[in-house]
């Protein structure tokens, strides 16, 4: 029952976020339909080829119809509605990231016996594979490599299900935890502190007074220059 609800609460969550991208990036409707799809099954796709399980499992009419029925009405909502989806946007995709890394680790759980490793990596590429095929398509930068709390949050996500958080209200708090985080880490631009971010900023800046003679040396070469 847990698994089937992580499932459905997934593919609805990512399908919505891929519409959303495709409308905002002005796809056709046929993008649309494709930009969801890709969103919704291409996580569990990526996670499937990777644990050996065969991709056939993912083709299930009820699940390929709920897309179908997700984007069907984000296309019959009005254009002008399309412009606050930003405020949602981030928090579907936070619900399917929860959803798909907590589904992809319980995979893994059960065709690896509870192996850590195996589920980090399955909950992994379950929770971001969707969302960066997306974000590539649609020409942006994928957000899963931009904001390192997409990893964290997939690794916590596995841990969860590794120490056998898996009732469903369990797995339903799992799901907020992963959502309040996410949310606060976009709102006060959260970052691991690393090296590489400071050298990104650091810029080669002269002491005030070296940088007053340098500006001089300069004005009075360009003044003898002109002479």
């Amino acid at each position: 029952m847990s698994w089937i609800v992580l499932h459905y609460i997934g593919i609805i969550s990512y399908a919505a976020t891929g519409a959303f991208i495709a409308l905002e990036t002005r796809f056709s409707f046929i993008g649309v339909y494709a930009l969801g799809f890709i969103t919704a099954f291409g996580g569990g796709l990526i996670r499937n080829v990777i644990i050996g399980v065969p991709a056939t499992e993912l083709w299930e009419h009820s699940a390929i119809l709920t897309v179908l029925i997700t984007l069907t009405i984000i296309v019959l909502i009005p254009l002008k509605w399309i412009d606050h989806w930003r405020r949602w946007g981030l928090f579907f995709d936070s619900i399917g990231l929860a959803s798909f890394a907590l589904q992809g680790a319980m995979l893994a759980s059960e065709v690896f016996s509870n192996d850590l490793g195996v589920m980090i990596l399955a909950a992994l590429f379950t929770g971001v594979g969707g969302g960066m095929i997306r974000d590539v398509i649609a020409g942006r930068k994928p957000l899963a490599l931009k904001e390192e709390i997409h990893a964290i949050l997939t690794i916590l996500c596995a841990l969860s299900i590794w120490l056998g958080w898996d009732s469903p209200l369990e797995l339903t708090l799992t799901v907020l935890i992963v959502i309040i985080i996410r949310m606060s880490a976009i709102h006060y631009n959260w970052r691991l502190p690393l090296p590489c971010h400071n050298d990104e900023r650091s810029e080669f800046r002269m002491p005030l007074n070296f940088r007053l003679l340098f500006k001089k040396a300069v004005g009075k070469s360009s003044y003898k220059n002109g002479k």
